[in-house]
């Protein structure tokens, strides 16, 4: 099993560097095509890992070699593959696999294609690195690569200013949570005398509680960065600025699932702290609102699928605050597989509008776009959580432990959410696809994508389906490792009472979504509207004014402060210290340079002044050893000591 390890974990790696190769040369279709290969390569052997370890296979667990070992410090470099991080394999190699061939055809024309191959490929083998490593320094090798490739793929088109400006804020709000992260997990080192995580989880039961709260509290805080919760969110929605596919990879798989992954692999760590635990729930719940009601009344597609994404990774932390690791799980892997789809199918509709982004300015789309209509249809059916579609099965267990646990207010905000949900995602599908033709006036003839672009979309449509049945076989899977909780709502009156009373609200707000939007009457928003100059309509447009706090509050003090230290503080201070130094050392330069000047009287005229100089001084130090005993008397008689 170590060779699929090895191939699963490599891959990716070699056809980074194979396209990075044609790097700099012009666009070659091998370029995308050997990448596109060898991920899946890598989804194979992640796929022969699963099986084994399905059939009741013990972990595979690997060490290449030694990476530090001083004193009582050893790293190696490690790598497991247990129920949690196959899971996580199968996820990333399969969408990512998707994700390189839709590529192909989306990014066709661009000119920096290889390159971008290159950094997507770099991006999954960090993203492997990261969830196959058994230390928590492998994680945090795999966590900064990650975030190092977000940001050379959100500012891919690095031409433009919004790409650049996003590409920069999500690394530098990353970089902000990874602090907090290293503190954890300094803490778990000084207090556990180790980073592996077999050995680091053993020793926390017989640590103080208040020292297991903090690690807890700042490996968290990373998490939070990595998957955009409140307040680090800002960044997920303005990384809409790179190509497409970039955005069904960050959003549906990898970066954004990265922080639940390190919350359900931590675990053991969490168990022990449950105040932490639910803080995390709480402040999931809170997200997943915060986020769907910005949805609303965004008219950026992408934007609007981001904001889903924050919502739904909301979701999973208020299982995982709860305990219910396996099913933060369950709804991540559900989620990746709806929520790529919906992003690609946003990807075709943005190529067949040239690249028009405002759903009021499409219409119609149906006709023109049969497939990515359907497709988006039923990613979104599935994202809603109706019946018997993915969703349906993981956002519904998630409603069953916030109710098993008792945690109504977490549980009324989550159902309300699922409400909001349904309403946005079918408020974007009939704007997009339903009513007038209303692209007509803007002079675009939209097409379909490519039919291999279409048919790489279609396993996800598949699992977008059928994922939820394979609930239970998942189930006796993950509690091999995770914590053995079935959540069952005891009264079966109640069940039932809830799962309907939940698909008829679902329903009703899909209805609403296309009563009101996929209607002839719906225009394009002018800014002049009743509703456009609601309170409620400018807080949510403006996402509640966080960015613009953060502008105000924050970037610009710190801007400021850094103009006054600069002027006043690196200029008059530093630079002028140093610029002092460099004259004095030129004017001394300058004004001694005449004793090279070659002239035999001028160089005896310095020979003749050093030697009276070397003289003076071999007179006085003389004098001071001969007098030194008179000297201290004196000194001393002056109060010297």
């Amino acid at each position: 099993m170590e060779l699929y390890l090895y191939l699963a974990l490599f891959a990716p790696l070699a056809g980074s560097l194979f396209a990075a190769l044609f790097g700099a040369s012009p666009r070659i279709k091998i370029a995308g095509i050997v990448p596109s290969f060898l991920l899946f390569v890598s989804f194979l052997s992640s796929t022969v890992l699963l099986s084994y370890i399905l059939s009741g296979g013990e972990a595979v667990h690997v060490e290449m070699m030694t990476w530090m070992a001083t004193g009582n410090l050893y790293i190696p470099f490690g790598f497991v593959v247990d129920q949690v991080s196959v899971t996580m394999m199968m996820v990333v190699t399969l969408v990512s696999t998707v994700v390189h061939i839709y590529s192909i055809g989306y990014m066709d024309h661009d000119k920096g294609f290889n390159r971008f191959f290159s950094y997507l490929s770099a991006f999954v083998f960090s993203m492997m690195v990261l969830v196959m490593s058994d230390n928590f320094a492998g994680l945090f090798i795999g966590w900064e690569g990650v975030g190092l490739c977000s940001w050379l793929l959100i500012g891919f088109w690095y031409h433009k200013e919004s790409a650049t400006w996003a590409a920069n804020e999500a690394f530098i709000m990353n970089r902000i949570a990874d602090l907090g992260m290293l503190i954890g997990i300094f803490l778990v080192y000084w207090n556990t005398g180790t980073l592996q995580y077999n050995q680091a989880f053993a020793a926390m039961p017989n640590l103080d509680k208040e020292i297991l709260t903090w690690m807890g509290i700042f490996l968290f805080i990373g998490a939070m960065g990595k998957s955009a919760q409140f307040p680090l969110h800002t960044w997920l929605a303005d990384a809409m600025e790179g190509p497409t596919p970039v955005s069904a990879l960050i959003h549906a798989a990898t970066m954004v699932t990265a922080g639940v992954y390190l919350v359900v692999r931590a675990n053991p760590l969490f168990d022990l702290i449950p105040n932490v635990g639910l803080f995390i729930a709480s402040l999931g719940a809170f997200v997943a609102l915060f986020a769907a009601s910005m949805a609303l009344v965004n008219r950026d597609m992408k934007r609007i699928i981001a904001y889903s994404t924050l919502s739904q990774l909301g979701y999973m932390f208020v299982a995982a605050g709860l305990g219910a690791y396996w099913v933060a799980l369950f709804h991540l892997m559900a989620h990746a597989f709806f929520k790529a789809l919906l992003f690609l199918g946003a990807g075709n509709v943005m190529h067949a509008m040239h690249d028009e982004l405002d759903p009021f300015k499409m219409g119609g789309l149906r006709k023109a776009m049969k497939w990515t209509f359907i497709m988006m249809t039923l990613a979104s059916v599935a994202l809603a959580g109706i019946y018997p579609f993915a969703g349906f099965f993981s956002k519904d267990l998630i409603l069953e432990v916030a109710f098993v646990e008792n945690h109504y207010i977490i549980y009324s905000v989550l159902l309300f959410t699922a409400g909001l949900t349904a309403f946005y995602s079918f408020r974007l599908v009939a704007l997009i696809f339903h009513g007038e033709e209303r692209y007509k006036l803007f002079g675009i003839h939209p097409h379909e994508a490519y039919k291999f672009m279409l048919i790489a979309m279609s396993p996800l449509l598949i699992l977008a389906v059928i994922a939820g049945s394979m609930k239970m076989t998942y189930f006796e899977m993950i509690v091999n490792l995770l914590p053995n909780h079935e959540y069952h709502i005891h009264s079966h009156l109640t069940f039932w009472i809830m799962t309907i009373g939940t698909q008829l609200f679902v329903i009703a707000a899909i209805a609403f979504a296309y009563k009101k939007y996929a209607n002839s009457n719906v225009k394009v928003p002018d800014g002049t509207s009743k509703i456009e100059n609601c309170l409620y309509y400018k807080v949510l447009s403006n996402q509640y004014y966080i960015p613009y706090a953060y502008e105000e509050y924050l970037v610009k003090p710190y801007r400021e402060l850094s103009s006054v230290l600069w002027r006043h503080v690196d200029m008059k201070v530093v630079d002028a210290t140093v610029d002092g130094i460099a004259n004095i050392i030129y004017t001394t330069g300058e004004k001694t340079r005449d004793m090279q000047s070659g002239n035999l009287s001028t160089m005896l005229k310095w020979m003749v002044a050093g030697t009276v100089g070397l003289l003076s001084l071999a007179v006085v130090f003389g004098l001071a050893v001969r007098y030194s005993g008179e000297i201290k008397l004196f000194l001393s008689g002056l109060g010297v000591q």
